[in-house]
């Protein structure tokens, strides 16, 4: 795998690649602007250009985006529901220029108008923003969610079924996050249950559709249908799950972002844990 984490973009998205360094990563991940704000500054030039060039200085291989949590494409509100493809076209826009593979989005939450009609919405707003946004070469990747609440994307079928009802589905990607995949159902800390996983996300998405992988630990019980992430190891997934998707071939040039919940303080301690049994897989 090629390990990553989320990093800091304090002062500008161009100190982001530095923010890495320590860490000794290749990948990472980013808010290209206040992720609990809907309208944000234009890129100014020179950032841009220093962006580019610290990605070199520091041998960041591969680089993505994190939409904004105020994104709702599902929303039943008509003025959210425009507030959030106005605030993604953005968030593309951004990512465009600043050649990231994807940004990364949760597909959306229903509010109780149902999982059909939700479902039917995101795909119709995807649609929308590839029609705003013709031949980019920035992706969308969907992220798997834990199903909390009215949260849709939670089961590999639901991921699916937008990506078969959009319009370009080659546009689309998927994020496989960890803790959200245990919490929703999928057991990642058996080795039957490993396998069964990824046997049925072939079997359903491809994994071919595969972008990246969000690693996190969990908090919570198989099944719980919540979302709590926890260091590496020291959730209910434990060392084992992390183990099996270390030694698995299939993931080998797959990117690996970290986003546990101590932020950069605690990069270097799942870094080194994931390293450790990186070393001890065979």
């Amino acid at each position: 795998m090629i390990f990553g984490a989320h990093v800091s973009t304090a002062g500008g998205v161009s100190n982001a690649p530095g923010n890495a360094k320590p860490f000794g990563i290749h990948a990472i991940q980013i808010f290209t602007k206040n992720q609990r704000q809907w309208n944000a500054k234009p890129l100014h030039e020179e950032e841009v250009k220093r962006w580019f060039d610290q990605l070199r200085e520091h041998d960041i291989q591969y680089t993505c985006s994190h939409a904004s949590y105020l994104i709702n494409l599902c929303a039943p509100d008509d003025e959210k529901r425009t507030k959030s493809l106005d605030s993604m076209t953005d968030e593309l826009q951004r990512a465009e220029t600043l050649g990231l593979s994807h940004v990364i989005l949760h597909p959306g939450s229903h509010l109780k108008e149902g999982e059909e009609w939700g479902l039917d919405t995101i795909a119709a707003s995807i649609d929308e923003l590839h029609k705003r946004l013709p031949g980019y070469a920035t992706g969308i990747a969907l992220e798997n969610t834990a199903g909390q609440g009215t949260n849709l994307g939670y089961s590999f079928e639901q991921l699916a079924r937008i990506i078969e009802t959009v319009n370009e589905p080659e546009r689309l990607a998927v994020c496989f996050d960890t803790c959200h995949g245990y919490s929703a159902g999928y057991d990642l800390k058996t080795e039957t249950g490993y396998v069964s996983t990824w046997a049925e996300f072939d079997r359903i998405l491809g994994l071919d559709r595969l972008a990246l992988i969000h690693l996190n630990d969990t908090k919570k019980e198989l099944g719980s249908r919540v979302d709590r992430h926890e260091m590496i190891g020291d959730g209910l997934l434990g060392d084992a799950a992390f183990g099996f998707l270390l030694k698995d071939e299939r993931l080998k040039h797959i990117p690996a972002i970290l986003e546990t919940p101590e932020g950069e303080d605690g990069y270097a301690k799942d870094l080194k844990r994931l390293r450790t049994l990186l070393q001890a897989k065979d």
